[in-house]
């Protein structure tokens, strides 16, 4: 009797593991493009806050997590800077639907505090700094998987810059890298997210501009749930679409979907 007393204990652990965790938060696993990093846990901090629920954000490159999710990757909610891989893993199944465009992204110029380079929208300032030989680096994301990659490629492309800047060049993971690329030294300025660029975070170290909409495509962000997605990651997926976030958003520099 006493030996088995002895394991009663571990035996009590195991079982508890079993059941429903009703005293502790339950969480939902966010995959969510870089230029969200400020805006979307000013709102996941909210909900949490509101709701009981914590929201597990991951921030990266939206390619990135195109692969990671048919590899079994536990996200249960997916915010793409580029609806395209929405619609690529609704072809395989992996989602619930085609997702709901929650915003379009915006690109910026953007440089450190005192620097020589000039800031103008339409790039001229670069163009003139790479003439005089006084541009080295210059940070953008990495267009193979990084959708702001993609739009700083076209908006160079459209300046005569991107043969030019060969060589010159230095690609963060993500937008959100390439801004910290931007004002670290590592290059002179960067082309990223106007979302993080206009964060206090980095504009009390930089000035930044908007780059024109039509000198690259539109950056049409969409939302969609995974098919391991539970009641909870459905419930904040629906809370993003509200006026409250939404307005979070548009204050974060995104152009809401209708505006």
């Amino acid at each position: 009797m006493t030996g088995r007393r002895r394991h009663w204990p571990l035996l009590s652990l195991l079982l508890l593991s079993l059941l429903p965790l009703s005293g502790r938060a339950a969480a939902v696993n966010v995959a969510a493009a870089a230029d969200l990093k400020f805006a979307l846990s000013e709102i996941a901090a909210s909900y949490e806050r509101e709701h009981g629920t914590r929201i597990i954000l991951s921030f990266g490159s939206s390619g990135h997590f195109a692969r990671q999710i048919p590899q079994g990757a536990p996200y249960e909610l997916f915010l793409s800077a580029d609806e395209e891989y929405i619609f690529q893993l609704a072809r395989q199944g992996l989602l619930r639907d085609r997702g709901r465009l929650y915003a379009i992204g915006r690109l910026a110029l953007l440089l450190p505090r005192g620097s020589p380079l000039a800031a103008d929208g339409e790039l001229r300032g670069l163009a003139s700094a790479l003439a005089a030989g006084k541009l080295q680096r210059l940070a953008i994301a990495n267009p193979e998987h990084a959708p702001y990659g993609r739009a700083a490629r076209a908006a160079l492309e459209r300046a005569g810059l991107w043969q030019p800047l060969q060589g010159r060049l230095v690609f963060g993971e993500n937008v959100a890298q390439a801004a910290q690329f931007a004002l670290s030294g590592s290059a002179q300025g960067g082309l990223v997210a106007w979302s993080l660029a206009r964060s206090p975070e980095l504009a009390r170290r930089s000035v930044a501009v908007l780059i024109p909409a039509d000198w690259h495509p539109p950056l049409r962000q969409r939302m969609a749930l995974t098919q391991r997605a539970g009641a909870e990651a459905q419930h904040f997926h629906d809370h993003l679409q509200q006026p409250s976030a939404r307005a979070v958003l548009e204050r974060h520099g995104f152009t809401l979907p209708g505006d």
